[in-house]
């Protein structure tokens, strides 16, 4: 069965980078769509990006510039490279996994989503 580990959250300083894991053991990620979503304390959950499954991006506006999904399907893994980090992206972030339909592939929504990592805290934080 599917499942989602992520990795790689942590403190670090306002402008400082961060690189989230998102790692599918034993799985092939090449048919998912892969989301990447955060829910900062008092909020909720909030789409970061997107990344279909051929490789196609979309990102939330906050984060456009800063932040790049990637895909590496040798090591069935999705990274987010969060680059000039703001004291307003912490958060719990989390990746899922789904089968979305062509015309909501890259939808900044949690439509479609069934597998669910368990979530890696980032501290943006002098």
């Amino acid at each position: 069965q599917l499942h989602l580990v992520e990795s790689g959250g942590g403190l670090v300083q306002p402008g400082g980078s961060l690189r989230l894991s998102c790692a599918a053991p034993g799985y092939s990620l090449d048919y998912y769509t892969i989301g990447w979503f955060r829910q900062a304390p008092g909020k909720e959950r909030e789409a970061v990006c997107m990344s279909s499954r051929n490789r196609r991006t979309n990102y939330t506006e906050s984060v456009k510039g800063r932040f790049t999904v990637s895909r590496d399907n040798s090591k069935n893994t999705v990274s987010l490279q969060m680059n000039s980090l703001k004291p307003e992206d912490t958060a719990v972030y989390s990746c899922a996994a789904g089968i979305r339909p062509d015309t909501e592939e890259l939808a900044l929504n949690d439509r479609f989503f069934e597998v669910w990592g368990q979530g890696t805290l980032v501290t943006v934080s002098s």
